[in-house]
């Protein structure tokens, strides 16, 4: 009997001993303790490609921006999109996929709204006014608004739709001066790029833009182009990265992107 007992006992040693060996253990706290997984669906707050469609006359400053914010966010890649907003609303409601809009008016942010592409409220971060571009040294001698009418002189606008043509509109009604440009262009790059290449003598652009070209062109400033100040809104665009979007409208009203539009001459918000 007691060979008989010393048998079972051994066998229960030896069956414990592989027991305590073969399954991992449970207990919590101290180096041995098990990691959770990583939760998921927080991933558009932190890595991937964030979509930017910017009116064109944000294209040096919002390119300087994209740049700090990417030093700030590793992952993300910030690509962006730079036109007239008017055609830029038109590709939103057509479809297009963008995660944040920056107007360069708010007559353009409210369409945007209106044709349910906006998510949550615009904000206003920066405002512009209108300059008048020329050739270095300002050959023609444009010192004015009413300059622009003199005969001989070739003037460059953009269309009424795009926000810079809509304030050129509001200055011509204010000054009774009316323009004949020899063509109205879809952003206000294009009108820059017409007085840089020679092609016209003199276009109507913002302070923001002439500046941006310093060396290239030189800049007019006129008094009435105060009555037609545009304020710029920027929102989060349904159905893209909306936290990634977020954290970029916030890093654009905040204290980087402040000084990124002073640099070039944009006015504070209104």
């Amino acid at each position: 009997m007691s060979q008989l007992a010393l048998a079972v006992a051994a066998v229960a040693l030896f069956a414990g001993a592989c027991s305590s060996s073969d399954e991992p253990s449970t207990q919590s706290g101290g180096s041995s303790s098990v990691t959770a997984p990583a939760p998921k669906g927080g991933g558009d707050a932190g890595t991937g490609t964030l979509t930017v469609f910017a009116a064109a006359s944000l294209t040096e400053s919002f390119t300087a921006l994209g740049k700090e914010f990417e030093a700030q966010h590793p992952g993300v890649t910030v690509k962006f999109s730079f036109a007239g907003s008017s055609g830029l609303v038109q590709q939103l409601t057509n479809g297009a996929k963008a995660d944040v809009f920056a107007s360069a008016d708010q007559a353009n942010m409210d369409k945007a709204v209106q044709g349910g592409v906006i998510d949550g409220q615009p904000t206003v971060f920066a405002t512009n006014k209108l300059a008048i571009a020329v050739a270095p040294g300002n050959p023609k001698g444009i010192k004015s608004f009413a300059d622009l009418n003199k005969a001989g002189l070739t003037v460059v606008t953009c269309a009424p739709q795009v926000p810079c043509g809509s304030a050129t509109k509001k200055v011509e009604t204010a000054t009774g001066v009316t323009l004949k440009p020899k063509s109205e262009e879809q952003d206000v790059k294009q009108v820059l790029n017409k007085v840089q290449s020679g092609d016209a003598d003199a276009g109507l652009v913002y302070v923001t833009d002439a500046t941006s070209a310093a060396g290239k062109v030189d800049k007019v400033d006129f008094p009435e182009a105060s009555g037609a100040v545009n304020s710029y809104p920027i929102a989060v665009v349904k159905g893209g990265q909306s936290a990634l979007a977020k954290q970029f409208d916030d890093f654009v009203l905040g204290t980087e992107g402040k000084n990124e539009l002073t640099k070039v001459g944009f006015g504070p918000a209104q």
